[in-house]
Order: structure tokens, then sequence, then C-alpha cells
């Protein structure tokens, strides 16, 4: 009876397709009607208008990086316009106290450990916000910088204090401006990472200088290399390596200084502009007094004015500063440049020899905390250049014999007629080529250039020079024709040239007149008389050393740039065309009217 049952019951079963199971007629109607529900369910919601997402709303500031730069500027004028006129607050309020210095901040409070807040102590920063990040309105985060170092400021609506509500301190900030941070230090304590980030965190943000353009974006940064020297400002804000580069200038101008010093040197500073162009071979650029009606030369080397002063007594001077040169603009020549010249009592040319390389040693081992740099070219190739003395020393003629395979004429022949014609043999053998004028001094110097200052690549002296190519140095003692000087060479560039000074009145007086003939036959930047200098020379040089040295070109090597420009904060640069012919300044803007001012008379 009981498996009949069971049969009956299996009999009244029915299958559920959907899910391959046998229920009860009952529930397999219940499970029909259910599934048709959610079938119209699906079709009514296909059927109806898709609800948009609620979208995220933008902030200010991502709005604002979609308009062009010029759009920028004009909205970012009026903006600040308004707070000028409204002062709440002043954009540009006159002070703000810093007491920390955001380099002494980093060190200080570098052992702060995760989720540690130093509230009662209370830091004051200046700097610039180059991101601005923010959750919400109650929450903000910037990265500033100052003094070439970066922190991170948090700014959250409950820590905030001051006269200005939280919202209104951070509404008108944007990248680029200059802010006061008032705050405690502390570290974060984030939930996706073990380790906090050292922050300041702010109670108040004052805005001190606005930034009216939109700066570029540390993604992309700033490298077109003509804009970067047209805009050195922005150059410096954006990229810490240029920074650097100016740091380190500033520090070897300061050993410089301090080793002559030390060595009882006193420094001076002579004319920049002058009746005659001397002191070196070069072409002068020339400028106009009104007052006086004449011409004066922007000056080319203080050679002559210190030599005078040493006749004076002053028996050890040097002087560090600007030359202008009205020559060719390439990766090694700039118009005005930076050179260091001294000149001391009863030294030689050897004594000078040695004084270069205790010098330019030392100083490398300073700066960069040893002897080994690395310089790069233009082209990629990598020299390794060893500045530890002592350095290798090359005869002039001697080398040059040994290049071309011939003997040269004696140094007491290397000024005449002869040897300007076996000087353009050479030239036509070596497969070089000088520019007229041919004298042989400039010939002489070509050869130099391509077959022995190509192989200087560590500190090299070449020495030997021919009179007729130094109008300022003494004759050799020991060797007829030839002259006590050197030059100093790395990576195949000079860095600095040296004589024993010629003393001797009769003899620079024929020198003189040698640059004259010279000048004559179309050389612009062969040497005028100096009749002052002359007259000094009669009251008596003592024998005397002289060197100078160009501080442009040690900085390029010991920072390894190929390009004078990298290393003046602002090279000459040719003129722009169109420049500003469609650029409005800030006050044309906005409608600013120029205030009338009464000028004073200089006194």
């Amino acid at each position: 009876m009981a498996d009949a049952g069971g049969a009956d019951q299996l009999a009244n079963l029915h299958l559920d397709e959907a899910t391959g199971e046998k229920v009860s007629k009952s529930e397999l109607k219940k499970r029909q009607k259910q599934r048709q529900l959610e079938e119209k369910k699906k079709e009514k919601a296909a059927a109806a208008p898709s609800k948009p997402k609620p979208e995220k709303l933008a902030s200010a500031e991502e709005e604002e990086s979609q308009l062009t730069p010029n759009q920028y500027y004009e909205i970012r004028c009026r903006q600040i316009q308004k707070l000028r006129q409204t002062k709440a607050p002043n954009p540009y309020p006159h002070k703000f106290k810093v007491t920390t210095d955001l380099r002494d901040f980093l060190k200080q409070y570098e052992s702060i450990k995760t989720g540690e807040h130093l509230k009662d102590v209370e830091v004051r920063v200046g700097g610039r916000i180059y991101t601005k990040r923010a959750s919400g309105t109650k929450l903000v985060f910037y990265d500033i910088r100052a003094e070439g170092v970066k922190v991170q400021v948090m700014c959250q609506a409950q820590e905030a204090a001051g006269e200005v509500p939280f919202e209104q301190q951070h509404e008108h900030l944007r990248r680029g401006d200059i802010i006061g941070i008032i705050g405690y230090p502390g570290r974060t304590a984030p939930r996706n990472r073990p380790e906090g980030e050292l922050s300041i965190f702010a109670r108040e943000i004052i805005l001190l200088t606005p930034c009216l353009h939109q700066i570029p974006s540390e993604h992309y940064g700033f490298k077109d290399q003509e804009q970067r020297y047209r805009q050195r400002y922005l150059d410096l804000i954006m990229n810490d390596h240029v920074r650097n580069v100016f740091i380190t200038r500033s520090k070897m101008i300061t050993y410089i200084r301090r080793f002559f010093d030390e060595r009882d040197f006193v420094e001076v500073e002579t004319p920049m502009m002058n009746a005659i162009a001397g002191g070196a071979t070069a072409k002068p650029f020339i400028t106009h007094h009104n007052d006086l009606d004449m011409n004066l030369f922007m000056r080319v080397a203080p050679e002559l004015y210190l030599k005078m002063l040493v006749v004076g007594g002053l028996e050890r001077v040097y002087e560090l500063g600007r030359l202008f040169r009205n020559e060719g603009i390439d990766l090694t020549h700039n118009p005005e440049f930076t050179t260091c010249e001294f000149y001391m009592a009863y030294a030689d040319v050897y004594d000078v020899m040695n004084i270069t390389e205790d010098l330019v040693s030392g100083l490398v081992k300073h700066v960069t905390g040893g002897y080994q740099t690395t310089f790069h070219t233009q082209t990629g190739e990598e020299y390794h250049v060893n500045w530890e003395k002592p350095w290798k020393r090359i005869d002039m003629i001697e080398a040059l014999e040994k290049a071309c395979g011939e003997k040269f004429p004696p140094g007491e022949e290397l000024h005449t007629s002869a040897t300007n014609d076996f000087l353009k043999r050479m030239l036509k053998k070596m497969n070089a080529e000088c520019t007229p004028p041919q004298t042989n001094a400039r010939m002489l110097d070509k050869l130099v250039g391509e077959f022995i200052e190509e192989t200087c690549i560590n500190p090299t002296f070449i020495t030997g020079h021919p009179q007729m190519m130094s109008p300022l140095a003494k004759y050799h003692r020991d060797r007829p024709g030839m002259c006590e000087r050197f030059e100093a060479f790395v990576c195949k560039k000079e860095i600095v040239n040296a004589y024993t000074e010629l003393n001797d009145p009769f003899d620079q007086r024929l020198r003189f007149e040698e640059q004259a003939r010279q000048k004559d036959q179309g050389d612009d930047e062969a040497q005028m008389i100096d009749e002052n200098f002359c007259t000094s020379l009669e009251f008596g040089l003592p024998p005397t050393g002289g060197w100078g040295m160009g501080i442009d070109r040690l900085v390029m090597f010991l920072t390894d740039h190929y390009t004078i420009k990298e290393v003046l904060a602002f090279p000459f640069m040719k003129e722009e065309q169109n420049q500003g012919k469609d650029k409005k300044l800030a006050a044309e803007v906005v409608g600013v009217k120029p205030v009338v001012e009464e000028g004073i008379p200089h006194k």
C-alpha cells in the first residue's frame, strides 16, 4: 500500500522546464506567474528612457584647465582685479612673517611617525603652489615649493583658524600662486599605504601673490629651449636642475674670491667704457657719450688697467666681472661673459701655472666632492675629466711639427712673409681653412685649434707661443721669437690664458705698432695703441705674472652643459618677431588707468 501511494504522488508531479525539477501543479503555476511578472518588468525597464547617472561636479580648477592660456589669463586678471577692489582678501599684502625655512623643516621633522601631529609647534612658511587637490569642500591638499624643496600642505575645515572662513581661504588659490601657511608639523596616516607623508597641517592659508598665468603642468613640464632662455623666471619655477646650476655658479665664484682673498690679493673694479679697446685681441662694442659727444668702447678686457694698478703699488690685484666682445654667438660664446683676471708682482708664468692648478683643482673638489667629472658634448660624446694636478703640458710648435710632419721656421722668423707662405702651404696640406685676413698669427691659431686643442680632454697647458701671437706677453728667456705664455684647455676648450707680463716699455711700443699694422691689413680684432698704458710702463711695472679665466665655460664643464646659454641667467637672444603686438598686460585687460607721476631729475 505504501508503494502504491508513492507512485500516485509521483504521477501528480509536473516538470519545471526552467529548472529541470518536478513539482506540484500549484507550485509550477506559482513559478510561471512569477517569471511572467519579472519578464514584464524587464520589458518595461527596457522601454523606459535610461536615467542619467549623476555626474560629479567639476571643480573650478578642472574647468579652467580646459581654457586656452589667453582665456585663463584674462579670467584670472579679472578675478584678481575684483580682489584688489574688495580687499577680501587683499591679493598683494605687504608682509607675511616667515619663521621656518622649508629645508630646515624637512630635516627637523623627518623622524615624525605616521599619524603623529605636533599641534603645539607653530610653523610659518611661504612657498609657491605646484599642485592643488580637493577632496570635497572640507579637505584640500597643496604641494608647495620653496628654496628648492617640496612639502605637502594638508588643509582641513575643522582645523581652520583666522578671520577668513575655510572655503574663502581656498577658493581663489591656483597653481603658481605664492602663499603663506600657518600650521603645525605632522605625518599623514593614509589607509592605502603603511607610511604617511611629512606635511604641514594648515590652520590658515594666506594668498601673498597670485600668479596670473597658467603655469605648465608637472607632467609635460617646461622644456622648449628657446622659451626657457627667454622666460628664465618660469624655467626656474618649473625646473629644479636649472636652479642648481646657478647655485653651483655662485659657489664657484665665492670660492674663487676666497682663494685670492686668502692669498692677500685686493679685489678691484676697473672701467667698463674705454676710449681705447685694449687688453685683448677682440672686436669691441661701440657706445656713445652724449654730453662729451664721443664714442666709447665697452671693455674687451680689464688687463691694462689692472697692470697700471700694479705699477701704482697694488702688487696683487684681481677682478671678477663682465666683458663685452662683438663677435659670433655659438655654443661657447656670448657677447657678454664673465671672467676673472689677476696680476701678481714678482711672479712669472711658471708661478701662475702652479696657482692655476691649485685654484681649479681645489675648486672642482669643493663643488663636486672629488676630482673626476663627466661632460657630454652636443653630439653625445662623453668625456671623463680628471682635474687633479699636475696637468699635462704641451709645447705648441713641437706639437704642430709632429702633427704636420714638417719642421717649422725658427721662432725669430715666425713673423716674416716667408713664414706666411709656409703657413698657407701647411693649411692646404692639412686641409684646414683660415678665413681672411690670413696673418701669421691667425693661421697659426687655426692650426693649433685643429690639431692640438682637439686632443685636450683632461686639463692641459699649451705653452711656447710665438711673440707675434701675444702682444702683451714677455719674450721667452731662452727661446728667441717665443714668449712666456700658456693657455689651459679642458674638453677641447680654452679656460685660462696667462703670461709673464711684458714690462719693457720699449718692447711694448713695438708690439702695439705690429698690432696696428695687422689692423691696417683688415684684422678688426687687433689691438690699438694705448698711450696711457705705455706711459705707465715707463714708471716701472715690476716683473709680474698675469692670468685670466672664463667663469662661464668652467661652469659649463662642472654642471655638464654643452651650451653657454644654460649657465647664463639671461643669455643674449635674438629679438622675437611680432613680440608683444597682441599681448595685453594685466592692467590693460581690466582697464586700470595709469597714474601720473612727476619725474625727479637725477642728482
